[in-house]
């Protein structure tokens, strides 16, 4: 079949319905919608051949970058970091201990069993260390969980974003000075990344800050015109760019815009004492909500050409690799809830469970894949193949986990007996 205009555009609105009704479906079984999409890639590419992913790899990765801005920055708005502070402390640790045991674990696995350069290891470990909020997120949106629960796990699928990017961004940082590298210790190159860590995030941090204060005082007075919507996502793509160009976490500042515009526009606020207007009723949902439907439709059309992407020769070759990476990344997830318990408060094992299940790789992932590929292709030219299979095992692990969930929400949400409040 040739891809003429008008098939295209056939092609695409069936793409579009195909998501709503997996959307749909995934809510009902639980069923992450990132396997139907990908398998609707896989068809239209390497199986029907009407899709060569092949000839447009950087419109594959801007519509990957742009799915993942609306992404974080939808996030952002849901994260009122006021309201959530007992369990902030909390979610950051499983942060920090995931991704952190996760990449060294892989980084090491690569090295001593893969036989990769330490370099290449390393710019792989840290794109596949990160969990995808654009699949954790929505998965513990239908789930009936204890609220600590939750709120704990939403902090830290907030947060695994920004701290992917950091990552990545420090070691390709690192890596473009590779006379220099070749020359560091380990100890060193561990030093280099955590104050280039410290730096990026600082940076974006104090960006988001700022831009998300000016905008909260111009939004008032654009909000009563028409497409004032669009001018939010406009300043959402300039942090991001601005970010960027001055070295800092762009993706993390992008989710701390969100949260600084979810915390000031929130009416319970206190700046209004500072000559702070807030919006009218309604208003702050419907920046959350356009910016969600965006984010679904570019999300959507990114998983089906990422699995157009994939070679059936190159997949094969790695089924081995990618299942000893996704013991690894069971390992590390184990390691890192036991040792993040300590701020947990009254998690039970049932919890413990459903946390360490829940370690879905997805849009973050094939991103900075794309990313590393671009800025190093020296030996990582299996990559795309190993980040597919990767995204596929660990999504497939989100629906046992969803099953024991349900054994959660009935422990979580005991029927009390009459004249007696439910104990916390």
């Amino acid at each position: 079949m040739t891809l003429t205009l008008n098939n295209f555009f056939g092609l695409l609105g069936g793409l579009l319905v195909l998501a709503f009704v997996t959307n749909r479906f995934s809510r009902r079984t639980r069923v992450p919608d990132v396997i139907v999409l990908l398998a609707c890639g896989i068809v239209l590419g390497p199986v029907l051949h009407w899709i060569n992913a092949d000839r447009f790899p950087e419109l594959i990765r801007g519509v990957g970058t742009v799915a993942l801005i609306l992404i974080l920055f939808a996030a952002g708005l849901e994260l009122d970091l006021r309201r959530a502070l007992k369990q902030f402390t909390a979610g950051m640790t499983l942060a920090l201990f995931s991704y952190g045991l996760t990449l060294a674990s892989v980084a090491w696995f690569s090295i001593h069993i893969l036989g990769m350069a330490r370099m290449p290891a390393l710019l792989a470990a840290a794109a596949l260390a990160c969990m995808s909020s654009s699949i954790i997120l929505p998965t513990l949106d239908q789930l009936d969980l204890r609220h600590d629960l939750k709120t704990t796990l939403v902090i830290e699928a907030s947060f695994g974003d920004g701290l992917g990017a950091i990552g990545v961004g420090v070691l390709l940082g690192l890596a473009g000075d590779g006379s220099i590298t070749a020359r560091r210790s380990g100890s060193a190159i561990l030093g280099g990344v955590f104050a280039l860590f410290v730096f990026k995030f600082l940076l974006a941090f104090v960006v988001a800050i700022v831009a998300g204060f000016l905008w909260v005082r111009l939004l008032p007075r654009v909000s009563d015109k028409q497409f004032w919507q669009v001018l939010t996502f406009a300043v959402v793509l300039i942090v991001y760019s601005i970010t960027d160009a001055i070295g800092g976490s762009a993706l993390f500042a992008v989710m701390v815009f969100g949260a600084t515009l979810a915390s000031l526009l929130d009416p319970q606020n206190s700046m209004q004492r500072f000559g702070f207007e807030i919006l009218a009723a309604g208003h702050s949902d419907k920046i959350h909500s356009f910016h969600s439907e965006l984010a679904f439709l570019v999300r959507s059309f990114f998983f089906v050409l990422l699995g157009a992407m994939i070679q059936f020769s190159g997949l094969k070759k790695q089924i081995l690799p990618s299942l000893g990476i996704l013991t690894v990344f069971l390992i590390a997830r184990i390691l890192a809830v036991s040792c993040s318990r300590i701020v947990w408060r009254g998690t039970s094992y049932r919890e413990l469970e459903f946390a360490t299940l829940l370690i879905p790789r997805g849009l973050i992932t094939a991103v900075l894949a794309l990313e590393v590929i671009q800025a190093a292709p020296t030996g990582l030219a299996y990559f795309p193949s190993l980040t597919f299979a990767l995204i596929l095992f660990t999504n497939v692990l989100v629906l046992p986990a969803s099953i024991r969930a349900r054994a959660l929400a009935i422990i979580s949400t005991p029927t009390p007996p009459t004249g007696e409040l439910p104990s916390s």
